[in-house]
């Protein structure tokens, strides 16, 4: 029976090139539209999608009888009240369109309403006896085989026919025998697409199974979090404990609590590749209490995400932990967002919308009433100062589990190293010795490539990238040289292509280096590289590490992947091959930086029961960052560098709106960014914002574009983006100027 055709007006933001709010006739499925509902809509000739937002309103539309609604794209309603909210403080916080927001917020596969996957699956027709199982393995050894296998299977009840076929590596005519037989049941079923729920996922499983004593301070900071969930009300909690010192127990406690209470609970990370290591043990732990944990990062297929999102809209999971992306994930009844790394700048989106994901994480736990707690070795700088006015509470955990030490920091001066080596003697020497008592190495350099610069010595050429000024990469096992801003390439000369000079060489290092040279310092070790290069195919990444932890790997060369949150019991020497790259950045944040990468890669070692050490080679070795780092002294190097930020009015004391123009016209992009700053200089000073600029980008060009940037420091952002939104819907713009607005901006170059 067709339903009826109502009059009932509603709201809809368009998907697509709009803007603004749109009033339609509910139309055919005007009972089953709800705010927050996935609708088709008539624009102009086309069809596009929309979110209703409002059911029941026109919004004092004038303009004749509104169309209709051409259909619901999925039965129920892809956000909530609270995600509705969360768009519109978004969209007015961030200066952007709501519409942007909501198609962030909302999955591609749940957009294109991608349906569940059906497939063919196996399960007990009848548990056998201990003597009728003998018997067909006597009579019948493969389909004994895979009787026996199922019938030891406690946790699964239903297998599917081609993962069991591959599994067990037997015939679809073995699996025939035992359907006929009565020993099987076949029918068909809903497919989940569960990410990381393959062969690693054993490996990955580590840590939880087992019930784990607190610490004093762990089990001080449970119970105080504890409490915070069973009020029942917003807060944040800043939980700041030393690398090894049992973070992730803590918020495991947190979380069984909540689940035991009927919530659900948000887990974010900071890198994608962190995410199987912490599915594993979320999954090993929660197992017992029958919950489901589902991942939700951009690198899965829509069909992953697509199930994901339908097992947390329908309540099925309760659980979801992820890259920055999850913090929008429908978790039911939310009560608890875990943000582990908080100080990560890789939370910080840099597209539009360009949200930071703790700080969303923070809103949505405002809107949802519930806990928000960051986590952190090395908070930053914006969550202390929260602490400091009292918006957010603090918890320490300042010991290691079991007692253990904090890794041994030798720092090296490589000015006093001869011949410009890689490996200072004392690494090299450390490492030979770890290799001989069978204990594994992590050796970081957050460059890729074997050299990072081409030069001529006779007339001082340098291979620079043709449409970015950046040097190009030497990268030896293909012998090319590589531009990382744009991707271009180029063979690598044999002579200076300026002067033909033969005497051309190369200077700097990067992975490639440091992995051929460790090969060569321990001649019968496994010497493997992580960096962007090697880790192109699906699961490379997750092999490797797998690899790692079981041993069959010596030394692990990697740039950032490997700097932060995995743990390593048998890892007891980190080499960090060059400290001093992240302090020569242009950049006010580039110091703590430094010193969060220092502890952070420093805490990679020495978290099982032997003693770690870390070697810090730099050329820098009296600089404040490498210093405190040193001496373990956080609250040193906070107190130090907040000082420094207050004299010159940087965040955390003020907000940083940093505004990028570019174009491939220098003169052009120059004349509009002065021109911009003529326009809105008098209405940001009434608000009380200092500017800056405009003035080149440390990089100034990248993919033939030339970039100018100004920069507002402001108290109160909104105020602010909401003049300045104004003013550029009004400022004459030139179609081949592009500028974007970057609130609370973390990559300044």
């Amino acid at each position: 029976m067709e339903r009826a055709a109502t009059e009932e007006p509603v709201l809809v933001v368009p998907l697509r090139g709009v803007g603004r709010e749109l009033a339609y006739r509910a139309g055919p499925a005007g009972g089953l539209v709800e705010a927050g509902s996935l609708v088709r809509i008539p624009l102009g000739r086309r069809v596009e999608l929309g979110v209703v937002v409002k059911v029941g309103d026109d919004g004092g539309y004038e303009g004749g009888e509104l169309k209709s609604l051409q259909g619901l794209v999925q039965p129920f309603p892809v956000l909530r009240e609270e995600g509705l909210e969360l768009a519109r403080w978004m969209a007015a916080y961030y200066s952007c369109g709501r519409e942007q927001v909501l198609e962030v917020m909302i999955p591609r596969a749940v957009r294109q309403g991608m349906a569940p996957k059906r497939e063919r699956v196996l399960r007990l027709g009848k548990k056998p006896e201990a003597e009728e199982l003998a018997a067909l393995e006597k009579r019948a050894p493969q389909q004994g085989r895979v009787l026996a296998f199922l019938a030891g299977q406690l946790a699964v009840d239903r297998w599917p026919r081609a993962l069991l076929r591959k599994r067990l590596e037997v015939s679809p005519a073995v699996l025939d025998g035992l359907v006929e037989k009565g020993w099987l049941r076949e029918e068909e079923d809903l497919s989940e697409r569960l990410a990381y729920d393959d062969e690693l996922a054993g490996a990955e499983r580590v840590s939880g199974e087992a019930e784990v004593r607190l610490t004093e301070e762990q089990a001080a900071a449970a119970r105080d979090l504890e409490a915070a969930v069973e009020a029942a009300a917003f807060t944040v909690r800043l939980l700041h404990g030393v690398t090894g010192s049992g973070k992730t127990e803590v918020y495991m406690r947190v979380m069984e609590r909540v689940l035991r209470g009927g919530g659900g609970v948000i887990f974010l990370v900071p890198e994608v590749a962190l995410t199987p290591q912490t599915v594993g043990r979320l999954r090993a732990r929660f197992a017992v209490l029958g919950e489901k944990v589902v991942v939700w990062h951009s690198h899965l297929s829509d069909g992953q995400r697509a199930d994901a999102w339908r097992a947390l809209a329908r309540g099925e999971s309760r659980i979801v932990v992820g890259a920055r992306s999850a913090v929008f994930a429908p978790v039911a009844n939310l009560r608890l967002i875990v943000v582990d790394e908080e100080h990560e700048p890789a939370y910080k989106q840099e597209e539009v919308p360009r949200y930071h994901g703790r700080d969303v994480a923070v809103y949505r736990a405002m809107l949802n009433g519930a806990v928000c707690l960051l986590g952190s070795a090395t908070p930053s700088l914006e969550s202390l100062h929260n602490v400091a006015t009292g918006k957010y509470g603090i918890l320490h955990l300042r010991k290691r589990v079991d007692d253990r030490q904090l890794p041994l920091l030798h720092v090296v001066d490589m000015r006093r190293e001869k011949g410009g080596r890689v490996f200072s003697q004392l690494l090299a020497d450390k490492m030979r010795d770890r290799f001989e008592r069978r204990e594994q190495t992590i050796l970081f350099l957050n460059r890729r490539g074997h050299d990072s610069s081409l030069h001529c010595p006779d007339c001082g050429y340098v291979a620079m990238c043709d449409h970015c000024d950046i040097t190009l990469t030497h990268h030896l096992h293909d012998k090319r040289l590589r531009c990382h801003m744009c991707g271009d390439e180029a063979a690598v000369p044999r002579v200076c292509p300026n002067c033909r000079s033969p005497k051309i060489h190369y200077k700097g290092s990067g992975t490639q280096k440091v992995e051929a040279q460790a090969a060569r310092i321990l001649p019968g070790a496994k010497v493997v590289r992580i960096d962007a290069d090697t880790m192109r195919r699906r699961h490379a990444f997750r092999e490797h590490l797998s690899a790692f932890r079981q041993g069959k790997i010596d030394v692990l060369v990697g740039t950032q992947m490997i700097g932060k949150g995995l743990d390593f019991p048998n890892v007891t020497l980190v080499g960090l091959m060059d400290a001093d790259l992240s302090l020569h950045l242009p950049d006010f944040r580039a110091s703590e930086r430094s010193f969060q990468l220092l502890v952070q890669v420093s805490g990679r070692s020495g978290r099982g029961d032997r003693s770690g050490e870390v070697v810090v080679q730099s050329y820098l070795p009296s600089s404040p960052p490498i210093q405190f780092a040193r001496q373990q002294d956080f609250d040193g190097f906070t107190s130090d560098e907040l000082e420094h930020r207050r004299e010159f009015g940087y965040p955390p004391y003020r907000h940083l709106l940093h505004h990028l123009f570019r174009g491939k016209s220098v003169e052009k992009v120059r004349f509009y960014a002065e021109q911009w700053r003529k326009q809105v200089e008098p209405g940001l000073k009434e608000l009380g914002v200092e500017i800056k600029g405009p003035a080149p980008c440390p990089v100034e060009r990248i993919q033939d574009f030339f970039r100018y940037q100004l920069w507002y420091f402001c108290g109160k952002v909104t105020p602010v983006g909401d003049y300045l939104s104004e003013q550029r819907r009004a400022f004459q713009w030139d179609k081949e100027v592009i500028e974007i607005l970057d609130v609370d901006a973390v990559n300044l170059l």
